[in-house]
């Protein structure tokens, strides 16, 4: 799938960026390229990943010329390059309209432009009946996405456009594993919103591998999503104080602006288009079902798709997957 390929990321020096180069090293890629607006993270990053197959470009997903002189020869774009910080972008909503919306279609574009192979946005559960700013533009990023190739000529453009979509990924940059680990080992009191909020489960590598599963399964215009567990974040709190074998008081804090008490992935209004296979649900534009991969049926859904509506881990789970892909937060615990 990867072999001798030529890939981009734009957002390539983010926790995903990174994981997802050295997955596509790992298979054999023949270039990389990391773009992003930040040189300090993409010295950072030649530092720690050390392979010349990787390529570093210095550009904006604002700037449509860069990006096109960015994809010249390239088969498959990666598209992770977000202002996503929810009080951020809350704060700042013309700034995220620029990168989240228009810097996404000049990623569209350039794949038109260069005639790229595949081209995957990388979505968000705030996407699902948007509450903030945040996911208002995410959700236009994904319609650009599956709709892209209804205005192009296949006879001239072949790119397949595909998004995906899931929640935050557990232990990456920001997010609240390594938020309240910090918290802990400084002796501070853990600060939590609700403690019977849920947010769904997904691992990095649990991340990447339904992201090469969904570029095998797409044609083009779908909207990928996996099947996931979840977690209270009680449950999460209560495991990492158990592994770092820590006493701490928890304080309860208020609920972000924007932010939900649990995730979505799925609406109720999406469901009619939702199929599924063992690992994953699809979303399918109308205009596609009749000629659907037949290994997809529709889904057993009746309701929206969220992370209070599936089956919670438990201590035990928690504490296997924290140790196991988090050691640089649990190792010798």
């Amino acid at each position: 799938m990867f072999k001798g390929k030529k890939i981009l990321i734009t957002g390539g020096t983010g926790s995903l960026g990174k994981a997802l180069a050295k997955r596509l090293l790992e298979l054999d890629a023949d270039i990389v390229r990391i773009f992003s607006r930040n040189e300090n993270n993409q010295t950072t990053m030649q530092l720690e990943m050390n392979d010349d197959r990787l390529r570093y470009f210095i550009g904006d997903i604002r700037d449509l010329p860069r990006l096109i002189k960015a994809m010249e020869d390239v088969d498959i774009v990666f598209h992770a390059a977000a202002l996503k910080h929810v009080p951020v972008v809350e704060y700042n909503p013309f700034e995220a309209i620029k990168t989240n919306v228009l810097g996404s279609q000049n990623v569209i574009d350039a794949c038109i432009h260069e005639n790229v192979e595949t081209a995957v946005c990388v979505g968000t559960d705030k996407a699902v009946s948007p509450l903030n700013t945040y996911g208002a533009t995410k959700l236009l990023m994904e319609k650009l996405f599956v709709t892209a190739s209804n205005h192009t000529n296949p006879k001239r453009y072949r790119t397949k456009f595909i998004a995906i979509r899931y929640g935050n990924v557990l232990g990456s940059s920001g997010s609240i594993v390594p938020t309240l680990v910090k918290q802990i080992e400084s002796g501070k009191n853990i600060t939590i919103t609700d403690p019977s909020m849920t947010r769904f489960n997904i691992t990095m590598n649990q991340a990447l591998d339904f992201i090469i599963r969904s570029i095998k399964k797409g044609n083009g215009g779908e909207v990928f999503i996996p099947k996931l567990k979840s977690y209270s974040l009680e449950i999460l709190k209560d495991t990492i104080l158990e592994v770092l074998k820590k006493d701490v008081k928890t304080e309860i804090i208020s609920v972000r602006p924007g932010e939900k008490y649990h995730e979505s992935l799925i609406s109720n209004e999406e469901i009619r288009n939702t199929f599924e296979d063992e690992d994953d649900y699809v979303i399918l534009q109308e205009k596609s079902q009749q000629t659907t991969n037949q290994k997809i049926k529709k889904t057993s859904l009746k309701k929206e798709y969220s992370s209070d509506s599936v089956e919670l881990l438990n201590k035990e789970e928690m504490k296997k997957i924290l140790i196991k892909e988090m050691p640089q937060f649990f190792e010798n615990k």
